[in-house]
């Protein structure tokens, strides 16, 4: 049976919350003016769009006005964290006389722990992860931990360590959940393991990827209609423009709802609990 005490950092509360937030991804993370941005902004300053009340002021027209970057990103609810308790609700106006600058070295840092924390919390919900499940708690508290450091103690904290420790769990989580699958775990490399692999405009209409691993895969703008995708490990994946129409993702884990809003879909798309369906799919069908 899945795990129901996973701790404080439930997948609900691992979601932005722009209510309690600074509008801090609007400040801290830089722009470069391409077919996602229609200008440059460098990190630390706000963007022009952003009002007083750090609400978007062209929110409703993101998509229209050249902004589709913005519509995709999601924080992990690293935004409220970080204005509501590690700078206890002082803005980045207020916080510091370069509050600006620190918050935009803190956001970052956070934003990825609590990227962990969704991949950890996911995992323990799974029935096949039992054998590991004192692990991922552990880690997961660990990692909780952490993003209640000081300003000071993030900006400093190696991220990409802590990272290396919990993927050895979400590796292995991988192989207990694939491993149920008819078929999910082939050979080392066999046809389901498509790590890393370059699908760059892949015509996999239809494909069976039941049970695949396709972490870290480039899957911008491939062609997945209706192509089985249930209990396919989808950590890192890059889903930009990637075609999941009629596509069934039932169970697949490690999806996240930046990659979900970076694809295209239709109302025939399943898709896991985890993650909702994107309004401009509906637009799109």
């Amino acid at each position: 049976m899945p795990d129901q005490t996973v701790g404080r950092s439930e997948l609900s509360e691992l979601r932005g919350d722009c209510a309690r937030c600074f509008g801090l991804c609007c400040v801290a993370l830089p722009f470069a003016a391409s077919s996602d941005f229609a200008l440059d902004k460098p990190a630390g300053k706000p963007c022009p769009n952003l009002r007083g009340d750090h609400r978007c002021g062209i929110h409703a027209r993101l998509r229209q006005e050249g902004f589709t970057g913005c519509t995709v990103y999601d924080c992990f609810g690293a935004g409220q964290k970080v204005s509501q308790v590690t700078f206890a609700g002082r803005d980045w106006r207020e916080a510091y006389g370069n509050g600006a600058r620190r918050m935009s070295e803190v956001f970052p840092v956070v934003r990825q722990l609590h990227e962990l924390l969704w991949y950890l919390t996911e995992a323990l919900t799974l029935p096949a992860t039992r054998p590991i499940r004192s692990g991922l708690r552990e880690a997961l508290e660990r990692t909780e931990r952490l993003t209640l450091g000081t300003p000071e103690e993030l900006a400093a904290l190696d991220v990409a360590a802590h990272r290396q420790e919990v993927n050895v769990l979400l590796l292995r989580t991988s192989e207990l959940v694939r491993a149920q699958v008819p078929g999910g775990r082939n050979g080392k490399r066999g046809r389901k393991d498509r790590r890393g692999a370059d699908l760059i405009g892949a015509r996999l209409r239809g494909a069976d990827l039941r049970g695949a691993s396709l972490r870290g895969a480039c899957l911008i703008a491939a062609d997945l209609t209706g192509a089985d995708l249930r209990e396919a490990d989808l950590i890192g994946a890059d889903l930009r423009d990637t075609d999941l129409t009629d596509a069934d993702l039932t169970g697949a884990f490690f999806l996240t709802q930046p990659q979900v809003n970076a694809a295209r879909g239709s109302a025939g798309t399943r898709l896991p609990g985890s993650v909702t369906r994107p309004v401009h799919w509906t637009a799109q069908g």
